[in-house]
Formats: structure tokens, C-alpha cells, sequence
């Protein structure tokens, strides 16, 4: 291994598992999609997705750019892979998007940004595909359906914006240097393009989930006032007693469509 430790405040453990890798790459999408890796460390996953399509890696990290550099000077050359030294979301602010066509993001993603960037992902119009590695616990969240005690305000917009999302496969600790505390899932979202989310309605959301083991009921009263809520309900057949993670997503979509009309 290149003499380099993960430094902890971008949050690197570095994948070493051949094994894991190699489904990895199994599970690309079969289409000619570009692809984006973020955060590619010391590259082992960037070998891999290179021999098959053109990429582009985002890397904050100066030590790892210049790793990234040698290691990939072929592929730079023949520019099969561009090398983007920048934090991703500062990338996102001022492009937009990370890739100015149709693409697949593909990356072990630093967990304590993973949750911020599936959702910048879920916003940018030329991504597709999602194939990242997360945290079990927010990857399950992600998956939730209605009903799982781990649906939350992260599962209805995944069930918004995609035609599929599901879990994979699980990741051990022990397939990383250094191993993280805790287990890994590889998170696969193919997004519907049809589909985009109002910033409003992500707010709402956070409202609804903010007590997610209390009454739907009780969270809506902050934002709008109780006849109203219960006037919505009778109008869409919503059980009073209805907790936050038992409502399907179309229902908090049309829930979100009163509320706001209501308080206009």
C-alpha cells in the first residue's frame, strides 16, 4: 500500500477488498453513460470503472492528487479519466451539475457527506445512476419503504425521484484500511429523469419526520393549523393515528400540494 494514512477529517478508509470491488463493477449499469467517482483515494476503484468507461474523480485531498497523478498517467494522458482536485460540493454549487452529460455516479463515499451528496445527486439532472458505498444505517434509510420503521423523510424522496432503490450487498469493516466502526452497504438508485423535487418539499418533510415515533398529526402542527390538518385528512383518508413512516410517498406528495396552497 502507498505509504499515505486516511486522514480523518475527509473521513477516508480506503477499500482493499478485490473481492468487493469486483462487484462493484458488476453492478455498473449496461448503458454508455459517463461516470463520476467522488473521493477516489488511492484509485483502487478508479482501475477498475477506467478499463470500461470514461470518468471523471473528484479529490479534495493535495496528498492523493498527486498519488492520483502518477499512478493514473496513462489514463490522464489519453484523457479516458479527468482528475478534478476540488471539494464536490463547492463543484456542485457553482456547476450545477458534475458532468455535462448524462452520467453514473459511482463511489465509496466519506460518510459523513454520503447523505449530502445522494441527495445533491438526486438533484443534478444528468446523474442517472447512484452505485455508492455508505454507512448500512443510511443506506437502509435510503431503501425504506412505507411501513419500515426506517422510512423516513430520505426513503419518500428516494421513492420519488427513482424507479428503483435497493440495497445490494453488505460491506464488512474489515474490507477497508483503515476499518471503519461500522458495517458498509453498497447503495444502488436508478433515478427516474422524468422527476425533480421542490426545494419546499424537502422543508416539509423535515417537519413531518422531526418526532418520527409521535403522531403524523402532532409534527404538521407546526407548519399549518390543526382544522386544516384535519380537513386534509378527511379529503385524502388519512387515519388520524397515523404515524410518520406509515404514509406512502404519493400521499405526502399530495399532503405537501394542500399545505402549500392552503398556506398561500
Amino acid at each position: 500500500m502507498e505509504n499515505i494514512k486516511a486522514k480523518k477529517k475527509y473521513g477516508q478508509n480506503f477499500l482493499k477488498d478485490t473481492m468487493v470491488l469486483d462487484r462493484i463493477i458488476q453492478s455498473m449499469p449496461n448503458n454508455n453513460n459517463y461516470v463520476v467517482e467522488i473521493g477516489p483515494g488511492l484509485g483502487d476503484l478508479t482501475k477498475n470503472i477506467v478499463k470500461y468507461k470514461e470518468m471523471t474523480a473528484y479529490e479534495v485531498d493535495t496528498d492523493l492528487i498527486s498519488i492520483l497523478e502518477s499512478k493514473f498517467a496513462i489514463e490522464l494522458e489519453e484523457n479516458k479519466l479527468k482528475l478534478i482536485h476540488t471539494d464536490v460540493l463547492e463543484a456542485w454549487d457553482a456547476q450545477g451539475t458534475l458532468h455535462d452529460g448524462k452520467y453514473d455516479l459511482i463511489a465509496n463515499l466519506p460518510y459523513y457527506i454520503a447523505t449530502n451528496i445522494i441527495l445533491r445527486a438526486f438533484e443534478d439532472k444528468n446523474c442517472e445512476s447512484i452505485i455508492v458505498m455508505i454507512q448500512k444505517e443510511v443506506a437502509l434509510k435510503f431503501s425504506a419503504k412505507p411501513k419500515d420503521k426506517e422510512f423516513s423523510s430520505l426513503g419518500v424522496i428516494a421513492d420519488m425521484v427513482s424507479l428503483e432503490s435497493r440495497i445490494l450487498f453488505d460491506v464488512p469493516p474489515e474490507s477497508f484500511d483503515p476499518p471503519p466502526k461500522v458495517m458498509s452497504s453498497i447503495l444502488y438508485i436508478r433515478k427516474d429523469m422524468s422527476k425533480t423535487i421542490d426545494k419546499d418539499f424537502n422543508k416539509f418533510l423535515k417537519a413531518c419526520f422531526v418526532q418520527p415515533r409521535k403522531k403524523l398529526s402532532k409534527n404538521l402542527s407546526s407548519l399549518v393549523d390543526k382544522k386544516l390538518i384535519s380537513q386534509y385528512y378527511e379529503e385524502l383518508g388519512i387515519n388520524d393515528n397515523i404515524r410518520p413512516h406509515e404514509i406512502s410517498s404519493s400521499l405526502y406528495s399530495q399532503l405537501y400540494t394542500k399545505v402549500k396552497n392552503g398556506r398561500n
